[in-house]
């Protein structure tokens, strides 16, 4: 009976995981939508200064990072120290900001498609630089990854669809994305090499050193510099509340799915989250479709099967892997 119960509740505890991420994710990815290609107010102004988000986000995670450190930690010490995080801020600043700012010139199912081929990059960079070699059926999940997101690019997007995109530009806005593809690489290593010299590092020392950079960083970019528009930002806020209103929610959703994603690594594993989070990314999708009142043609639905298909095949093959570790253990 204690082992039923024991049960239970890791199995209560995944699904409000899975709630959590799914609810924080998807409605971030409708405000972001929103912000990308609402025209606000009487005038019908568009919010333009989409590199905004990321120093809001940067601001707002900050503090909740430093107020979860102060509630939770036991204070303890040996995490990295603060001024380590400073080359993967830089890189952890641009990235988010060229894949918001692809939203400008790609739809945003479109955007959910190319950022979810980041096995892509790692493969290539992988066989190239370090001599991995590779399964064919890990192969075969890059074709499918590869070839949906090449395919969709490739396949005519509606009309109604491309009147709503302040600046339709199918190259550059792929480009962008795939570009934020190769700086969060470089985020991530830079993230576990930290992690290896500091082993008594958190998720918390992690997310309060990379937002205090991000923080710098796009202050500097946003009001430091001749062009920066963080000034515009500000004041198109207080002309357009409602704009001002969808920024915090699209902020403090960030925040909440950051935590739901510390929970569930946590208590289930990096596969657990990688699962959760990627079918969050099939949903959004249908959801930005439904919403938008902009459906996807039968042609880019089987695009988008393609692409999911090879990352739910990867996760099955991760899967496959962690249990053959397991056995080995126990032998």
């Amino acid at each position: 009976m204690e082992a039923h119960g024991s049960g239970l509740r890791r199995v209560l505890l995944l699904s409000f995981c899975v709630a959590g991420i799914w609810a924080a994710y998807i409605y971030q990815g409708v405000l972001q939508e929103t912000l990308s290609t609402k025209k606000f107010g009487e005038d019908g102004k568009r919010f333009e200064h989409l590199a905004f988000l990321n120093l809001a986000q940067n601001v707002i995670c900050l503090v909740w990072s430093y107020i979860m450190i102060k509630l939770w930690s036991n204070g303890g010490s040996g995490g990295a120290p603060w001024w380590t995080y400073w080359s993967a801020g830089i890189t952890n600043t641009i990235g988010p900001a060229m894949g918001i700012e692809a939203l400008k010139y790609i739809s945003y199912p479109a955007q959910v498609l190319a950022k979810s081929s980041k096995m892509i990059p790692v493969m290539l960079m992988g066989s190239l630089v370090y001599g991995i070699r590779y399964t064919l059926p890990e192969y075969l999940c890059t074709f499918l990854v590869a070839g949906g997101v090449s395919s969709f690019a490739l396949l005519k997007t509606s009309s109604k669809t491309i009147s709503k995109l302040a600046h339709p530009n199918a190259p550059l806005g792929y480009g962008l994305c795939f570009l934020n593809l190769a700086f969060d690489g470089f985020t991530n290593a830079t993230q576990d090499s930290i992690t290896a010299r500091y082993p008594k590092t958190n998720a918390w020392d992690i997310m309060l050193g990379m937002n205090l950079w991000g923080t710098i960083y796009n202050m500097v970019y946003m009001f430091g510099l001749p062009h920066g528009s963080g000034f515009e930002a500000v004041q198109f806020c207080k002309e357009h509340p409602e704009a001002a209103w969808d920024i915090l929610m699209y902020c403090l959703c960030g925040a909440v799915g950051q935590n739901f994603i510390f929970l569930t690594i946590s208590r289930f594993g990096s596969l657990a989250n990688t699962t959760i989070t990627t079918t969050r990314k099939f949903v959004s999708i249908v959801v930005s479709s439904v919403l938008s009142g902009n459906p996807l043609s039968s042609k880019q639905w089987g695009c988008v099967s393609m692409v999911f298909g090879g990352l739910s095949y990867q996760i099955y093959l991760k899967w496959r892997k962690l249990q053959r570790m397991q056995k080995k253990k126990k032998t």
